[in-house]
């Protein structure tokens, strides 16, 4: 694409989008939604630990700080990649890829969210609650990112800051660092995989075409079927035992373990369907596979943070 034919189609794509419909792109509300949604989690399951009330200013003060940091987090992500965006169908038309807002315009913005509500929660919260979220929003930003355009070992370090959220509002709530907070944790490390695998194979042709690299747009593409499936299987088996460890711990108590294990049991059956796509790895119906596992992933994480929630082991207070 020339830079002429690019600069005479900003002018009326611009004006189509307002800024706050742009900033809204640029925040990745659903992205910021599921972040919210673990951290509260994270921060309740604390709260009863402590013997309080979740339900207090607190709450809000700590949603406040680590969604305004998950926000600065995503626009800075869009920042290092829109050049790559650019090359993606379903990314093409973000505010940043296509000019509307500027690299210094979405730089600006993503700092002062990141550190602004890094430092809101050291305030409100305490110091390890704010120097988590900040140690996230760089490794997220200054490490998986740019490792995503060589190599593929992006999704497996990319997870690390994936599963943060719950084990953040843990400390907002509690102040340190326990063991029922590394089990949520790993309980969004793990679920992470099969979750990315499906992803990857759903939009392998838009990541092979940007550069991007995923397990899915390796070759030969059997190889990358085959790699993709053992890995969504591997995890996805661990994800049972994993998903226990809170009753383990005294976190939750027999009815989440039954939960958790019947929840379990659907997402393996789920990846075990994801499997098909060894049978004939260019056909364009995996693609509808792919997407039945990573809806069965979306719908599975709220379902079991419900239950671990109403199962928690604490006396609730009002």
């Amino acid at each position: 694409m020339s830079t002429t034919a690019t600069s005479t189609a900003i002018p009326s794509t611009a004006t189509s989008h307002s800024l706050l419909a742009d900033y809204a792109t640029l925040v990745k509300p659903r992205v910021s939604t599921m972040v919210v949604i673990t951290a509260a989690a994270g921060f309740y399951l604390g709260s009863l630990r402590s013997g309080i009330s979740p339900f207090h200013i607190g709450l809000l003060e700590a949603l406040a700080g680590i969604t305004t940091v998950t926000a600065g987090s995503s626009v800075l992500n869009q920042a290092l990649e829109r050049t790559t965006d650019l090359l993606m169908p379903r990314t093409a038309s973000r505010p940043m890829a296509q000019r509307r807002i500027g690299l210094a315009h979405g730089l600006i913005l993503g700092f002062f969210l990141v550190f602004a509500g890094s430092l809101y929660l050291a305030y409100a919260t305490n110091l390890i609650t704010g120097l988590l979220t900040l140690l996230t929003a760089v490794s997220y930003v200054a490490i998986y990112t740019p490792l995503k355009r060589f190599t593929t070992l992006n999704t497996f370090i990319g997870a690390f800051p994936g599963a943060l959220p719950p084990l953040i509002g843990w400390t907002a709530a509690r102040g340190l660092i326990e063991w029922p907070a590394v089990a949520l944790f790993a309980i969004l490390f793990v679920w992470q995989f099969p979750h990315f695998m499906a992803i990857g194979w759903m939009y392998r042709a838009d990541y092979a075409a940007a550069g991007i690299r995923v397990t899915a747009t390796q070759q030969p593409t059997r190889w990358a079927a085959r790699s993709s499936v053992i890995q969504a299987l591997f995890y996805a088996v661990l994800m049972i035992p994993v998903s226990l460890w809170p009753t383990f711990l005294h976190t939750t108590g027999l009815p989440y373990a039954i939960v958790a294990t019947v929840l379990g049991i659907w997402y393996l059956y789920a990846t075990i369907r994801f499997a098909r796509i060894l049978r004939n790895p260019e056909d364009p119906a995996n693609r509808a596979i792919a997407k039945n596992l990573m809806k069965v992933s979306v719908m599975y994480l709220p379902l079991l943070l419900a239950a671990m929630m109403l199962n928690a082991q604490g006396h609730l207070h009002f």
